[in-house]
């Protein structure tokens, strides 16, 4: 397997920015990127949406937030509801969203799959392909939330 490039990984951090301009009128700041690495591994909120991919790409990337800003994206979309089943698909479709806009780039050899959605922890959120996954740690408004990208080219 094959790392993915710098310019790589900048493609998720403008899917991230797009996707809150979008649905929010105003970017995310992205905190800080960094190798997950020991003692510091990636940070799993209350509600995380798992997308795995095939063919070119292996691996996974995953969208993981708080309650709150789930529930405040939901409000910002004109969503009322606030259940924890409308918490899980709204994180699921955050990661579909991002999973998507990072295959424009990579092509149709990036298989995406339908997601995947978890509320706390979960065996399922281990590292896929890369011994130190990338982490990008978001902030909107006060609410935090990461994306974690496990993937390498074959």
């Amino acid at each position: 397997m094959v790392d993915i490039t710098e310019r790589e990984i900048e493609v998720f951090v403008g899917a991230v920015n797009r996707y809150f301009a979008q649905i929010t009128g105003e970017k995310a700041k992205i905190r800080s990127s960094f190798l997950a690495e020991g003692e510091i591994h990636p940070p799993i909120y209350d509600f995380t949406g798992l997308i795995s991919l095939s063919g070119r790409y292996r691996g996974c990337i995953y969208f993981s937030a708080t309650k709150i800003m789930l529930m405040r994206l939901l409000l910002a979309m004109q969503e009322p509801r606030q259940t924890d089943a409308h918490l899980l698909d709204a994180v699921g479709e955050i990661a579909n969203t991002l999973a998507g806009n990072a295959r424009e780039y990579f092509g149709e050899d990036m298989g995406i799959s339908v997601p995947t959605t978890f509320q706390g922890p979960s065996e399922r959120l281990e590292a896929a392909v890369r011994e130190r996954p990338y982490v990008i740690m978001i902030k909107w408004k006060q609410y935090e939330a990461a994306v974690i990208i496990d993937i390498a080219k074959k």
